[in-house]
């Protein structure tokens, strides 16, 4: 399992990832959910992924080998719009996932892959889409300004209190932090390293990016602000009529 979310502001976009794979009791493996892909004044792209992760990397191998082939029909740098390459990477998805159909169906397996693609071309603005498992896809819309991925339930409520169209770049990055904190303090599948990226609306560059262990200073810090934070909200809750008041 894992949590990947993209946001959305007016300002630019966020992504933040996960990198648990497995979670068993005696094994816990990780790995990077997050791919970076920069034109400098061209484009910049960035792709989420969970679910299968045999099927995540085929697409991204794909991605990889149609980037160096010359005679590639399409490729990352082809699409004239963000949404035709959120169509190729369905079709590679659904490719692969037919590739292994039967196999899978007789181990009672699933093949299954969800990706968050966004970005930014030159000229046009920045978008987010979620891609499924069957090739279709789905964009951000201004009521709901982020898309996620994977175990979502935890780190939603924070999100749909505090991100807004208008909310800042930064402050959509230490929501995005926190909704992971809380996802990962309530299961297992989830876990640290935990990587950002940042892409600010028409700076066609690479993006800001940065990884956060247990043990980084600003994840700690952000832990434990976060945590005393909801204690003091929730200690100042009214109190119910049948309460004494203390003296």
């Amino acid at each position: 399992m894992t949590y990947c979310l993209a946001v959305k502001v007016n300002r630019g976009l966020v992504f933040a990832s996960d990198s648990r794979t497995n979670a068993g009791v005696d094994y816990v493996a990780t790995y990077s959910k997050m791919r970076r892909y920069c034109w400098p004044g061209e484009r910049v792209c960035v792709l989420l992924t969970s679910g299968s992760l045999a099927t995540s990397q085929a697409v991204m191998n794909a991605i990889n080998r149609d980037l160096q082939d010359p005679d590639a029909v399409f490729n990352l740098r082809s699409g004239k719009q963000l949404y035709e390459v959120a169509q190729y990477i369905g079709k590679l998805s659904q490719e692969e996932q037919q590739r292994h159909a039967k196999a899978m169906e007789k181990s009672g397996s699933s093949a299954e892959s969800n990706f968050i693609f966004g970005g930014q071309i030159a000229g046009q603005p920045p978008e987010i889409f979620h891609v499924y498992p069957q090739g279709n896809f789905i964009s951000a819309s201004d009521d709901t300004p982020y898309l996620q991925i994977g175990e979502n339930k935890y780190g939603k409520p924070i999100l749909d209190r505090i991100i807004a169209k208008t909310t800042s770049l930064e402050d959509a990055a230490r929501c995005a932090m926190v909704s992971l904190d809380s996802t990962i303090r309530s299961n297992i599948s989830v876990g640290p390293p935990v990587e950002l990226a940042m892409l600010q609306t028409d700076n066609i560059d690479e993006p800001f990016h940065s990884t956060y262990t247990l043990n980084s200073p600003m994840y700690k810090s952000m832990q434990k602000q976060w945590t005393q934070g909801l204690k003091r909200a929730f200690n100042r809750l009214p109190r119910f009529d049948w309460e004494k008041p203390e003296r």
